[in-house]
């Protein structure tokens, strides 16, 4: 349900920009996600640092859209999020206590540490090919293609992407029930 969630403002930018335009759609994907850190604060009292920071690039690069009616700005975006998980794993995998990865997953699943390792290193490699796919995209193609494709296109790539770790980690992953007959 958290993953629907997470996935509202691009949704909703997506249905925005078919109905209404470019402009338009930031605006609402900012109000969207204003709401949505909002709302989420009165449920839990907490926001997710991954919320917070979307957050900050949608005021940044949508209110840049709209301030400047230039696209470009929120086509900007996904790759500046993309970069700066990017960095932050790489930090984290050099001079943290533990991988961004292992720190985000390990509630969920336990792994040796050098598999923590390289997932991170995984995870650093996709978040650098993303944004820099986006960019392509965005500079390549027109806009009504960049919207397309980042719902469609990034929003695929990623869950394969999930998919593909999943299957590698479950050779790794341990049942604690044990099997009645």
């Amino acid at each position: 349900m958290r993953l629907l969630f997470d996935f509202l403002p691009i949704v909703v930018f997506f249905i925005a920009y078919k109905l209404f335009g470019i402009y338009v759609a930031t605006a609402t994907a900012i109000l969207i996600s204003l709401l949505q850190v909002i709302s989420y604060w009165i449920k839990h009292h907490t926001v997710l640092s991954i919320q917070l920071i979307s957050l900050v690039l949608i005021l940044l690069f949508g209110g840049g859209t709209l301030l400047l009616h230039n696209e470009l700005f929120i086509k900007w975006k996904p790759t500046a999020l993309y970069w700066l998980l990017a960095c932050v794993a790489l930090v984290t995998h050099y001079f943290g206590k533990k991988p961004l990865i292992q720190h985000l997953l390990e509630t969920n699943i336990a792994l040796p540490a050098h598999l923590w390792s390289s997932l991170n290193r995984n995870w650093i490699i996709f978040f650098t090919l993303m944004g820099g796919l986006n960019l392509w995209v965005a500079y390549t193609f027109n806009t009504n293609t960049w919207v397309n494709f980042k719902l469609f296109g990034l929003l695929g790539i990623t869950l394969i992407f999930i998919i593909i770790q999943a299957i590698y980690l479950s050779r790794y992953m341990r049942s604690d029930e044990k099997i009645k007959p």
